[in-house]
């Protein structure tokens, strides 16, 4: 009789916590996301998974690995992932050539990069004819580069090629063998040249006027956020915290860098972390100046074409979040 007891005791216990499972699963949104790089500069979406952030907002994320803003632009057109990492060139060109795209939110406002090159250039005049590496064309290391090379008072493609390389990683060692001769870097790359002679040409942070440059944002289609508007609105609340995170809890957040990046150069993980740490906004609004540049660069390439802020931003949510108290809320933790 006791272990009849016993039996149907431990058999109910199992059903109470089966069906207190099924229910956190069942209040988890599924909802597929990407990145689009493994830098520090874009761990709010690794760090926002890593840390629960997603799950805490009631969603249940399949977070992609997509490199590059052109990739990721592909990949929320084709209905593939519903929000991305995509930055405002990148999406400016889509939008331009028909894409149904927003930018939601931006973390990082700002392209912090400098050019690194082989120690024998010593001016400007001698990169003339030798290739830069970048990602993919229309990403934010394209538009880094091109940036770059004008501001040394040269012409991209005409007198320094460009050429598709690969992520930071694969730009280091392109560069380590000769493949390239420079290529647009974020802080902390040139620690894994390793050994390899280099200098730092010229830096965003050396512009007269800051760079502004919608570059780590969260971007989905319009008929997406129309339809799921407060599905977003988790993402970029879980991203406000990962933000915090990241902000307040230097040596965890290396160390997730370090996890994702698979990169333990410490370095680097000190450069990395210091320089977006200092970037990433409290208020994750778009900057508009950085749109505007973004939009004349891409209807440049569309003769006739016209496209508005309001075409491709809609950060409505940021604003809301703000006015109910949230972010400040989180920044009080």
């Amino acid at each position: 009789m006791k272990l009849a007891r016993r039996f149907w005791f431990f058999v109910g216990l199992a059903t109470v916590f089966g069906l207190l499972f099924l229910r956190d699963v069942r209040g988890q949104e599924k909802i597929r996301l990407a990145h689009s790089a493994l830098e520090s500069s874009n761990s709010v979406w690794y760090l926002a998974q890593d840390r629960g952030f997603y799950k805490k907002h009631g969603l249940d994320v399949d977070l992609l690995f997509i490199p590059s803003t052109t990739t990721s632009v592909s990949s929320l057109v084709a209905g593939d992932v519903q929000v991305a990492n995509a930055s405002g060139g990148g999406v400016a060109n889509a939008v331009v050539a028909g894409a149904d795209l927003v930018l939601v939110a931006c973390y990082l406002n700002s392209l912090p990069y400098e050019l690194v090159v082989n120690e024998s250039v010593k001016s400007a005049e001698d990169l003339k004819g030798k290739s830069i590496g970048i990602s993919r064309i229309g990403s934010a290391s394209d538009v880094a580069a091109r940036a770059l090379i004008r501001g040394l008072g040269m012409e991209p493609d005409k007198q320094v090629p460009i050429m598709q390389v690969g992520g930071p990683a694969e730009r280091a060692a392109a560069f380590r063998t000769g493949r390239i001769t420079g290529f647009p870097s974020p802080p902390g790359i040139i620690h894994l040249t390793k050994g390899m002679p280099f200098k730092i040409l010229i830096s965003t942070a050396d512009f007269q006027k800051r760079f502004d440059f919608p570059y780590i944002c969260a971007t989905t289609t319009k008929s997406y956020l129309s339809r799921q508007r407060e599905t977003v609105k988790k993402v970029v609340m879980a991203h406000i915290e990962a933000t915090h995170f990241f902000k307040t809890r230097k040596e965890e957040s290396k160390k997730i860098v370090s996890k994702y990046s698979r990169i333990t150069n410490e370095a680097y993980l000190e450069d990395a972390y210091t320089a977006s740490a200092k970037l990433y906004d409290m208020v994750p609004l778009v900057t508009r100046a950085g749109t505007e540049t973004q939009i004349k660069e891409a209807a440049s390439r569309k003769p006739g074409a016209q496209l508005r802020i309001e075409d491709m931003v809609d950060d409505s949510i940021v604003r809301e979040l703000e006015k109910s108290g949230f972010i400040d809320k989180v920044y009080k933790q």
